[in-house]
């Protein structure tokens, strides 16, 4: 009998991050600092005004392009958080943002285009560009360098065939934030290079030194930027599965039409969610996002407190990316000793692409005592 997987997948190995995770299954002690799922759960005010609608009869089909309350909740939150105007023909509501990812690329790729990636990356970008056809190119962010977009090395690696980057603003894994000024040179790059630029932001509330601006904003980046937004972890709402893509009205009416013949909309119980999350900003942001501050510099300070290990300045995020280079391990041996010696998980940085061997991702998404735990177990190991 004749494989009948398709080709393009018949040598595809587990990911790094999938291959980590079954690994952690043995032992009932582990503290699990690998996934990047909050410890709370949804604000209960949410969860009941998505269940009172529902039983109102939001259970059935949105509008492809999503409900437009939902899309209009969006405009007058851009409005009034960032003085953005936004047509309803600029905006779709997308089964999370991660699937967002995969219709945007989708919607202005055609076989051989390559995509620049700032690594370290998170970890699906890769694949999510090859299997729309697209060539990936690496552009390596270092830490000596604060994880900082490199204009010269971005440079160098524009072709003629590259048609786009993707910017994670604030970065996972590195937890790096962008100043306007590294906007403002992906801008000027974007113009001279005729590039689309697709914006990551679905950690704008967690930019620790300064606030967060939203790229399309630059002068003639409207029209060249597609923008990525989630309710996961602004709205602690990882498991309802709903995100916003924000673009140019061709950009979304293409997307509603590769939408439509995968998943038509996005669910609507999840969007009525999103709605009330909206209406509930102001007083649900600080009580997580503030929370998730403190462990994160907790933790950078135990990780500094122990003699090999070392990490950089948190930015934003709730991901700590620990250089581990003095321990003579790589990232995946690393990720092994911890999780049998010490029963901590984390993720080998060589999961975030080639720039980032030498370290490894830790989420601060378990409580600080948790998270002390953690490394008194790794303090103790013999490196």
């Amino acid at each position: 009998m004749r494989n009948y997987i398709a080709r393009r997948f018949q040598t595809t190995q587990d990911s790094v991050m999938a291959s980590a995770a079954a690994e952690k299954v043995a032992y009932s002690d582990l503290i699990d600092l690998s996934i990047g799922d909050t410890d709370f759960t949804t604000d209960e005010r949410i969860i009941r005004a998505a269940m009172e609608d529902a039983l109102a009869g939001h259970t059935h089909y949105t509008s492809p392009q999503g409900d437009p309350e939902l899309i209009d909740e969006i405009r007058t939150y851009y409005r009034t958080a960032h003085n953005m105007d936004l047509a309803r023909e600029q905006v779709f509501i997308s089964a999370s943002s991660c699937f967002g990812m995969e219709l945007a690329l989708m919607s202005i790729l055609d076989p051989g285009d390559e995509v620049i990636l700032f690594a370290p990356y998170f970890s699906p970008y890769k694949e999510q560009v090859e299997l729309t056809g697209g060539v990936a190119v690496e552009v390596p962010c270092l830490e000596e360098e604060g994880f900082a977009i490199n204009a010269q090395r971005l440079r160098a690696a524009i072709t003629p065939r590259t048609k786009a980057m993707i910017v994670n603003n604030p970065c996972n894994p590195t937890g790096a934030a962008y100043d306007m000024q590294t906007y403002q040179t992906l801008a000027q790059v974007a113009e001279e290079f005729d590039l689309v630029v697709i914006l990551d932001e679905i950690y704008t509330d967690y930019m620790f030194d300064q606030p967060f601006r939203p790229f399309r904003g630059l002068p003639g980046m409207a029209q060249r930027s597609i923008t990525l937004n989630s309710f996961s972890k602004n709205y602690i709402m990882t498991g309802w599965r709903v995100g916003s893509i924000i673009a140019e009205p061709a950009v979304i009416d293409t997307i509603k039409r590769i939408n439509e013949n995968m998943v038509y909309s996005a669910p609507s119980v999840s969007q009525r969610a999103a709605i009330h999350a909206l209406r509930l900003r102001s007083e649900i942001g600080d009580k997580y996002t503030g929370e998730y501050r403190r462990r994160v510099f907790y933790t950078a300070e135990r990780i500094n407190a122990i003699p090999k290990l070392s990490v950089h300045e948190p930015q934003g995020t709730f991901y700590l990316f620990m250089n581990i280079k003095e321990t003579g391990l790589d990232s995946i041996a690393f990720c092994q000793k911890c999780v049998k010696e010490a029963h901590v998980a984390m993720v080998p940085g060589v999961a975030f692409g080639a720039a980032g061997e030498g370290y490894v991702r830790i989420a601060c998404t378990t409580s600080e005592e948790k998270l002390g735990e953690a490394f008194d177990r790794i303090a103790a190991l013999k490196f």
